[in-house]
């Protein structure tokens, strides 16, 4: 066999078998971005008839499409980059699934280890790149005849089993020698694969690993409890509206964070936490029963940690990954389940909750409610903006992060909407491309929040949305773009006051509608919540592709209302 002829075929067949192992274990979206040396992955994945593929220009933007449809389809999701700094782009959507979880598969293309550290073109050291930000990686060797296929498929299978434990992103780093382009020999494949029979014939991965379910994990004490407090997180929506229900059903109080997509009677408690008669009264509270993490508002998260190291208070956490969400260090007690088989386990039980406890600590959310809304009228403010949200007619919606996320938390009221959201790493890089990867997946009207820096940090992902699988799709898209000229989040925090112009809010002076005009985008600039409400419902109701909506305030604006808000309610 001439090694150097048949090198072509032999890279497409290795990334043939590894594909089509990774579709067996679920994968069944491809995210590409266009490269040389990782043409023995794209054409197989292109030619893999169960397989969607996605492309983006831009490795970083594509990297969070990848997220946004492991997001959307809660499956595991591949990636396939060139060499080079191409790879190295993707580390911020990396960073983000390491704490959040989505499965992606890194498959990166790379020269042969002999073109490493000799001053060879878009050659650099592509082993361990991402470090610990990836649960597991796998250095591959040139594709070579005298390597087995059955240790490709085993090694294979080894990392997305853990995978399946951890979640997060795996790395399969994958040399290809020259030549890369040519047709594969059908007779070379056959005889590589023929100690693959079985495998062949059929449709299930070549190893397996069956996990434990947990589900007859007891009770304990959980149903002693007084005075509980449920706090909904981050978790899936169908899951959090049981959790809601469990709780008025046993007269538990329940807090809602609106990465849940729901809320409960005890909403604005970012506001009411504040209350010296609330402080009083939350001191009873003897058990803090939290599901999913990564909570956005920093007050719940101080009260929780003050309360659990102050008072005999029991915290236990129902979070399904094997991961530590415990930023304060608390003593704790990590169910790791889902919401769904812990309430399974706990809604046998009888509960003796004291309702009248939960029921006055509503008192406290209702003023809220009534202090937002006297401050509030039909001027479209960013405040207003987060308060409206109820009013639109979307059943999917992605919150960016810095200020919007957090007056949603504080100030709306959410219904039946299915939010996601980049909190892990809470950055504001990728929020568009995420979003498209999840109405791609969807392919279901969506509605994007986003602040103004966000949008200029993505803007290149604007052009995902003229592609002809978004522009021919049903699904509507409205982008609500929030330009307050820079950063005014830090109009809240105590940031030197000499350099929070130039260092921290840096104003920019740019608007977008000229830049929904070059992607082909509608633009839209509302003054009233009346007209930005019909515009929204409007589009994805009955409107074509993506509206992009500009929502222009001051950039001092939002921080003085909160700061009135505030004095209003504790007057």
């Amino acid at each position: 066999m001439n090694e150097n002829k048949d090198q072509a075929s032999l890279n497409r067949i290795w990334c043939r078998v590894m594909l089509e192992e990774l579709y067996r274990h679920g994968v069944n979206h491809i995210c590409i971005a266009p490269g040389s040396r990782s043409t023995p992955l794209t054409l197989e994945a292109q030619a893999h008839s169960g397989i969607t593929t996605h492309t983006h220009f831009d490795e970083r933007g594509l990297g969070f499409l990848a997220l946004g449809v492991a997001k959307a389809s809660k499956q595991p999701v591949a990636v396939i980059v060139t060499s080079g700094t191409a790879v190295a782009n993707l580390l911020p959507a990396i960073a983000e699934s390491a704490i959040t979880g989505e499965p992606l598969i890194l498959l990166t293309a790379d020269r042969p280890q002999s073109l490493i550290d000799c001053g060879a073109n878009q050659a650099i050291n592509q082993r361990e790149i991402f470090g610990s930000h990836v649960t597991a990686s796998l250095e591959l060797p040139n594709p070579f005849s005298g390597t087995n296929l059955n240790w490709l498929l085993s090694s294979v299978d080894q990392l997305m089993h853990k995978q399946r434990s951890l979640g997060g992103s795996l790395h399969i780093n994958c040399p290809f020698p020259e030549p890369l382009y040519g047709e594969v020999d059908e007779k070379l494949a056959q005889a590589l694969m023929a100690p693959l029979v079985q495998w062949g014939e059929s449709d299930k991965p070549y190893t397996s690993r069956i996990l434990s379910s947990m589900s007859g994990v007891e009770a304990q004490v959980a149903a002693n409890y007084r005075k509980p407090v449920f706090v909904v997180g981050s978790i899936d929506h169908e899951q959090a509206r049981k959790v809601i229900s469990f709780a008025n059903q046993i007269g538990a109080a329940v807090l809602c964070d609106p990465q849940s997509g729901t809320s409960s009677k005890w909403a604005h408690y970012d506001l009411w936490f504040e209350l010296e008669q609330a402080k009083e009264q939350l001191v009873e509270c003897d058990a803090i029963i939290q599901f999913g993490g990564r909570i956005v508002s920093k007050r719940l998260n101080q009260w929780i940690a003050s309360h659990i190291t102050t008072k005999p208070c029991a915290y236990l956490l129902v979070h399904q990954e094997d991961k530590r969400l415990n930023e304060h260090h608390l003593p704790q007690t990590h169910y790791q389940l889902t919401a769904e088989q812990w309430l399974a386990v706990h809604e046998r039980l009888t509960w003796q909750c004291d309702k009248a406890w939960s029921e006055q600590l509503n008192q406290y959310s209702q003023k809220a409610t009534l202090a937002i809304e006297d401050l509030i009228d039909d001027e479209l403010t960013e405040l207003s903006l987060a308060r409206c949200l109820s009013q639109l007619e979307s059943s999917h919606t992605f919150i960016g992060n810095s200020m919007i996320v957090r007056l949603v938390d504080i100030v709306s009221k959410l219904g039946e909407q299915v939010i996601y959201s980049n909190r892990g790493a809470s950055g504001i890089d990728g929020l568009v491309a995420t979003a498209v990867g999840v109405q791609q997946t969807l392919n279901e009207p969506l509605h994007l929040l986003i602040g103004d820096t966000s949008l200029l940090y993505d803007l290149n992902s604007l052009a995902l949305l003229s592609q002809p699988k978004l522009t021919q799709s049903k699904a509507k898209l409205v982008i609500t773009v929030i330009n307050n000229d820079g950063g005014a989040i830090f109009d809240m925090l105590p940031v030197p006051s000499a350099q929070k112009q130039s260092f921290y809010q840096m104003p920019h002076g740019l608007t977008f509608e000229h830049a929904a005009k070059q992607f082909g985008l509608g633009y839209e600039c509302p003054r009233s919540v009346t007209s930005y409400v019909e515009l929204v419902n409007h589009h994805l109701k009955n409107g074509e592709g993506t509206l992009l909506i500009e929502v222009q305030t001051p950039p001092d604006e939002v921080g003085n209302q909160m700061r009135q808000l505030r004095k209003r309610f504790n007057a």
